[in-house]
């Protein structure tokens, strides 16, 4: 009787190996397409007291990634929130598979930092969405945290 389980097994895993998905043969699972251009991560609740000082305004950020290995002209590119705050890169180009923090106060630009120049906070700490768009307005990407359904 083990000697038929065998065989048994044998030829369904023969079988199985060549009905799997990749996945299962070995290869990675095929992820939901991510652009070359992305929201990497969002600080959108400032650590500490949110007493609008410009260190406090810039402790909240989003982080845009190219995951290419290629530059990216960012000039003309928008980062926006659900209220319509809207910064826009300017004279920008984020090299390839590096990643630029946009900071919502004030600041001198570098290659690594941009800031936004605003007093006021833009990312809502319960809710909200950071939305990429390319220089044509079109959605490249998006990021979105805490609640966001109708009660």
């Amino acid at each position: 009787m083990s000697a038929v389980a065998a065989v048994v097994a044998a030829t369904a895993a023969a079988m199985g190996a060549v009905a799997l998905p990749a996945a299962a043969a070995g290869h990675q699972p095929a992820r939901p397409h991510r652009p070359v251009v992305y929201i990497s991560a969002v600080q959108a609740d400032s650590p500490g007291r949110d007493d609008r000082s410009n260190r406090s305004l810039n402790r909240e950020w989003v982080d845009v990634t190219n995951g290419s290995r290629r530059a990216v002209n960012l000039d003309g590119w928008s980062l926006s929130d659900e209220d319509g705050h809207t910064y826009t890169f300017r004279h920008y180009r984020l090299d390839g598979r590096s990643t630029v923090r946009v900071h919502t106060g004030i600041g001198r630009d570098s290659r690594t930092d941009v800031f936004q120049d605003r007093r006021n906070y833009v990312w809502d700490n319960d809710h909200d969405t950071a939305t990429l768009r390319n220089d044509h307005g079109r959605f490249v990407d998006d990021a979105s945290w805490g609640h966001h359904g109708r009660d």
